[in-house]
């Protein structure tokens, strides 16, 4: 049976394997146009998780990272600190916002094939319970809802390991055709 003390320490156990490959990897930045050439996105986001390629900068700032990642699924985990916290003493919704965004992006960004991108057009979140530092760990988990030539949607959960929901959000995106990168 896996406890909510049980599953806290999965999770906690997964991230340290993650950092440890990501600190040994490519570490934060951009990955430059020739990494990322003839990829899918899911070669991509693969690549994130596996140190090849450069993390987004904002998971070191913000303190979450790219957990698993699979066709039209994408999952993060995020520390709520003190550094994140508003004046009120919870914290700040656009923490929420980022990390469910970062989710829902990816979740997105698993569905492109070679050559093909997407920008957010539309991010909705709902915060249904307050987040403090004493919940040592929560997931992003965002998922596609529908990936066509020109549009996608994705919804996100935010969770707790003991199942409580803090949030969740949705997304529309917009696919496109990457340009051409000129050869200098």
């Amino acid at each position: 049976m896996n406890t909510p003390t049980n599953l806290l320490d999965t999770w906690l156990a997964q991230e340290q394997e993650i950092r440890t490959r990501l600190d040994a990897g490519a570490g934060p930045g951009v990955a430059r146009p020739d990494q990322v050439a003839g990829k899918t996105g899911l070669e991509v986001m693969q690549g994130l998780l596996s140190g090849e390629l450069p993390y987004a900068p904002i998971a070191k700032t913000l303190d979450f990272l790219l957990i698993e990642v699979s066709p039209g699924q994408a999952i993060f985990q995020g520390a709520p600190g003190l550094q994140h916290m508003n004046p009120l003493g919870t914290v700040h919704g656009g923490w929420f916002a980022t990390l469910l965004d970062s989710a829902l992006g990816c979740a997105v960004h698993t569905m492109m094939p070679p050559g093909r991108g997407y920008t957010t057009a539309d991010l909705s979140v709902k915060l249904v319970k307050a987040l403090t530092p004493k919940v040592q760990r929560v997931r992003a988990i965002g998922q596609v809802v529908h990936c066509g030539r020109q549009l996608a949607t994705a919804e996100a959960r935010l969770v707790g390991p003991d199942g409580t929901l803090y949030a969740h959000a949705s997304t529309a995106c917009l696919v496109f055709e990457m340009p051409a990168q000129s050869k200098s």
